[in-house]
C-alpha cells in the first residue's frame, strides 16, 4: 500500500516539475522559515535558549509572551514563555538545510497543509550540525515552519492597492509544496 502511494506521489511530483519548466512563473519559492522554541517558563534558561537560537540562526530572536494566566503551570499573563525567529533569504536557506539534516531529510506527508506551509519538529537541538551540548542549558526542541508561495502573492500584503483575496489557482497546494521540497532539498516524504 505505501509503495503504491509513494509511486503515485512520484508521478504527481514529476508532472508538477514539468509544469514548472513550461511556465516558470508558476514555480513556487520559499518565502520564510520560522523557528519557535516554547519553554513554558521565563527566566534565565529562556534567555540562554535565546542566545543559542541566535548562534544557530545568525539572527536576533524575539520573545513571545503568555496570553493568559494558567496557575497549574505557573504561567502569568504577559510573562515571556517562548522565543522565535523568522528567517528570510540566504539565512533561511542555510538554516533549512541544517534543520532538514537534523531530521534525516524526512518529513511526513501530514506535515504539509493545503496552502503551501510545512511544519516539522526537531526533538533535540544538539542534532543540528555544528551545535554542541551545554550542560547549563540542557536539551530543548524546536518547531520549524516553512512558508512557500508563488511569485505575485505579495499583493495580498502590500500597502498600496492591496488585493482582497488571492484565487485558489494562484495558491500553492499540498502536492506543489511536496514537489518543491523534494526537487530543491532532496527531502523524502514518509
Amino acid at each position: 500500500m505505501t509503495e503504491l502511494l509513494s509511486h503515485n506521489l512520484n508521478e504527481r511530483i514529476s508532472a508538477i516539475v514539468e509544469k514548472w519548466e513550461k511556465a516558470p512563473m508558476t514555480k513556487p519559492r520559499m518565502t520564510k522559515v520560522t523557528v519557535n522554541v516554547s519553554l513554558g517558563q521565563g527566566g534565565e534558561r529562556l534567555a540562554k535558549i535565546a542566545q543559542v537560537l541566535k548562534e544557530i540562526t545568525g539572527q536576533e530572536p524575539s520573545y513571545r509572551k503568555a496570553k493568559k494566566t494558567i496557575r497549574d503551570f505557573g504561567i502569568r499573563k504577559g510573562e515571556n514563555i517562548a522565543v522565535s525567529v523568522t528567517l528570510k533569504g540566504e539565512k533561511a536557506e542555510a538554516f533549512l538545510r541544517k534543520a532538514l539534516e537534523a531530521v534525516g531529510n524526512k518529513i511526513k506527508y501530514s506535515s504539509f497543509d493545503d496552502y503551501g506551509n510545512v511544519s516539522f519538529g526537531i526533538k533535540e537541538h544538539i542534532s543540528i550540525p555544528g551545535v554542541r551540548y551545554d550542560p547549563e542549558i540542557g536539551v530543548f526542541g524546536m518547531d520549524v515552519s516553512i512558508t512557500i508561495e508563488r511569485p505575485g502573492y505579495r499583493i495580498i500584503r502590500r500597502k498600496i492597492k492591496k488585493a482582497k483575496r488571492i484565487p485558489r489557482r494562484h495558491r500553492v497546494n499540498r502536492d506543489e509544496a511536496v514537489a518543491y521540497l523534494v526537487y530543491h532539498y532532496n527531502v523524502k516524504i514518509v
